[in-house]
């Protein structure tokens, strides 16, 4: 009886979908390992040598970002501050509009999801995070704390990348 169990317990942990084991149990504490150069559509991660200017950003529990709206020029390397002035968790997710809904569906199912993206960051209440991010395409892009509730609750912002 106890094989059995133990057998029923493994084929369950093999149904768990793809996405939740790529993300782990952990809360979202942080890159693991090099910043991966991947393109797309709102830019590329960014190296610190590049940077421009900085932006900070204040994350509040009342689900909102300070500032909502950022305008940067194409080509331009931002080094963006997250200050969490909160007691809860918050993120600042960069994204299409439908990238950032459906990742946010995602979280619902499976809160405890840890990212390890460069255009992410994870900021634990009370602590400051940093992100490197470069805009080399123009058009209207998004920001959102995609935790469960934050992102329904408003927690979202725009970034403009204009041309030059």
């Amino acid at each position: 009886m106890q094989n059995v169990a133990h057998a029923l317990a493994l084929a369950g942990l093999l149904l768990v979908p793809a996405a939740a084991a790529a993300h782990g149990d952990r809360h979202h504490d942080g890159r693991s390992g090099p910043v991966v150069m991947e393109q797309k559509p709102w830019g590329i991660a960014g190296q610190a040598k590049a940077v421009k200017r900085t932006i900070e950003i204040k994350m509040t529990d009342d689900m909102r970002f300070t500032p909502a709206e950022i305008e940067v020029k194409r080509g331009e390397t931002i080094r963006f501050i997250h200050h969490n002035s909160g007691k809860v968790m918050h993120e600042f997710v960069l994204g299409t509009r439908r990238e950032l809904e459906e990742h946010a569906a995602l979280m619902k199912k499976f809160p405890d999801m840890e990212h390890d993206e460069p255009y992410m960051a994870h900021v634990p209440p009370g602590k400051t995070a940093e992100m490197i991010w470069h805009f080399n395409r123009v058009g209207e892009f998004e920001f959102a704390c995609l935790l469960p509730g934050h992102f329904d609750a408003g927690m979202v912002g725009r970034i403009r990348v204009v041309q030059r």
